[in-house]
Parts: structure tokens; sequence; C-alpha cells
């Protein structure tokens, strides 16, 4: 579902890190759909090219494939282009118990070049980041506000976002910038390749008879449907640069939880399946998933909704539809 936008786009000229990865490949069709000009920089470490196929023809759009880890590339990709996407990022948040060096380096590192580019280039004066619920850590206050403290990530993953939000915050006042940053719940939908919905179903097909869960199966967080969350960063980012600079800081989610069980139940049900074992871990730390898994999540949303916006579907909806959406995009690479 695509909904209508009825207010002019304050802005044309975009750069989207990590485009061709799954947040950002919806953001750039609609990006597309709005009549801006968008570039798209992603190295495909985990971007498919096959996410943004129906524009590579397109006179307005241009892929270049490089790495941000690479400055020169990142210069040459921010030259002529107003306002910034930061989409990219290692989507894994458990990779950081094996490499941490991984979210250091795509997180931390690659943000640096973005925002060195951004002041060299004289033209770029905005940037929008997508952060995550996780720089909270084991917020005490749930549902969590943007104003919550302190901040105490228990990922390495959760720790260089919000390393970014800093180095971010820190360019904007030295250097005249403006930027918006927008802490997103679980964001689930089509074109999503990891995650709790993605690993149950490749684990069904594989036996459709027991499901392994990580955890106790307790965990319980929000999710936001891809949808929502693409139209909450155009909504945000149109209200945002019709203001002044500065940096503003808005949660994005869903008003409600769901539990990882709940979860499993839903994704069960959409692939028509009867009679599934349910076979718990146990998992570490009372019941996590992972070592540095946040166990309990909602970001409190009561800033997002006083600027007139408001998701359509509840968590676990948001989980329904994602699991619909993995199934039919199974099917139709079977079908083939």
């Amino acid at each position: 579902m695509v909904r209508e936008m009825t207010s002019e786009t304050s802005f044309s000229r975009t750069l989207v890190t990590g485009g061709a990865g799954f947040v950002g490949s919806h953001l750039v069709d609609r990006l597309m759909l709005e009549d801006c000009d968008v570039t798209v920089i992603d190295n495909l470490s985990s971007g498919d090219r096959r996410n943004l196929e129906k524009w590579f023809d397109h006179s307005r759009f241009k892929l270049i494939m490089a790495d941000l880890k690479n400055f020169k590339k990142v210069k040459g990709a921010i030259r002529d282009v107003e306002t910034i996407f930061h989409m990219a990022a290692n989507p894994e948040v458990s990779v950081g118990t094996q490499n941490p060096g991984i979210h250091f380096e795509e997180n931390l590192l690659a943000t640096f070049n973005i925002l060195e580019a951004i002041r060299q280039s004289g033209v770029a004066k905005q940037i929008i980041f997508t952060s995550t619920s996780t720089v909270y850590g084991e917020a005490e206050e749930v549902p969590t506000p943007e104003d919550y403290s302190p901040m105490l990530p228990i990922s390495t993953y959760g720790a260089t976002k919000l390393g970014c939000e800093a180095l971010i915050c820190a360019y904007c006042h030295t250097f005249n910038l403006r930027s918006l940053i927008l802490r997103l719940a679980n964001v689930v939908g089509s074109k999503s390749r990891h995650g709790v919905i993605y690993d149950f179903v490749q684990k069904l097909r594989k036996n459709p008879r027991s499901l392994e869960i990580l955890g106790d199966g307790s965990q319980k967080k929000s999710y936001l449907y891809i949808d929502d969350c693409v139209d909450a960063i155009i909504h945000l980012t149109k209200g945002f640069l019709k203001r002044s600079s500065g940096t503003e800081i808005y949660n994005v989610g869903s008003h409600d939880q769901v539990t990882v069980k709940e979860i499993a139940e839903i994704v069960i049900d959409v692939m028509g399946l009867k009679d599934v074992d349910l076979v718990y871990t146990g998992g570490v730390d009372g019941g996590r998933g992972w070592k540095g898994d946040v166990k309990y999540m909602q970001l409190s949303i009561d800033k997002l909704l006083k600027t007139s916006w408001k998701p359509v579907h509840s968590s676990a909806e948001a989980v329904k539809l994602a699991a619909n959406d993995l199934m039919s995009e199974i099917s139709m690479k079977l079908a083939k």
C-alpha cells in the first residue's frame, strides 16, 4: 500500500545510502514517485540490485556501486545532491557478538565519511539518518520517549548507531548543517531478508513440524510495517525541511508490542501449518535470543503523533503482512 502524498516535495536532488537494501529500496521507490532525482550508493553487501531494477533506465535515477568506507567514492556521490538519506548499515544486530568491527566500520566510519563529504561539498546541507531503538538499551521507561536517559546500549550495533547520532549532531552544530534522526522500531515487510519473520519462514520450510525459537519466546517488541515506515520518513522529512537549522530526533514505531511466541504463531498460520512444535532454546541472560538482544522494546511515538501522522498497522498486523509478503515472494520465485 502506497499512501498518496498531498504536500509538495521539499527536496529534489537526493542521495540514498544503502538504497539497494530493504528499507532503502522502498524509500527509493517513494522518492522516484515524488519526482526526485535519486542517486543510490550501495556496496551490495546486504542489498540487491534487483530491488532497484525498475528504475535502471530512468533518467532521474543513478546507481553507484561503491563502499561508504571509500571516502573518494562517497565524496563523488555527494557532489551534486542536496539531501542525503543515510540508510546504510549492517542490519544484523547479533553479528556484533562475533565481529564488533563490522558495526564500527559499517556504521561509525561510514557515517564519518558521509559527514566529511557533506562538509566539503558546499552543496549538501541536510542529512536524514535512520537510527534504531537499540540506542536506548534496556530502557526502564517503556514506551521510551526521545529524551530518555541515560542511553546505555547493550549491543555494538546500538552503540555505534548512538555514536553516529553524536557525530551527526556535532557536525550540524559546527558546520551549520541540518539533520533529522529517526529511531526506528523493528521494520518488516517485502524485500526483507533478515530478522525473526524471515528466519521463522526459512526454518519452517525446512521442517514444517518443528520450529526452533531463540530465547524463551517472551521477548516483546514493537514492529512497523514498511509502508508505514517509509511514509513516516517522507512525512517527517517534508516537515523538517520547512523549518530552521539544527537537529531533530523522532521515534518511529507502532502503538503496541508483540511477543516472539505470537510472531511464531502468526507465521505458522500464514503458512497454513498445523500442530507445529515450538522448541525454545532458553536463550541467554534471562531468555534473550542472543547476547545484546533487548528483551522488551516499545518506542513512545507521542512526538510523532503531534505531527498529524500515525501508523496504519499494529505490530501484529505488520508481522502478518510481512509474513504474507515473504510467502508471496517465495511463490513467485518458485514459479519462475
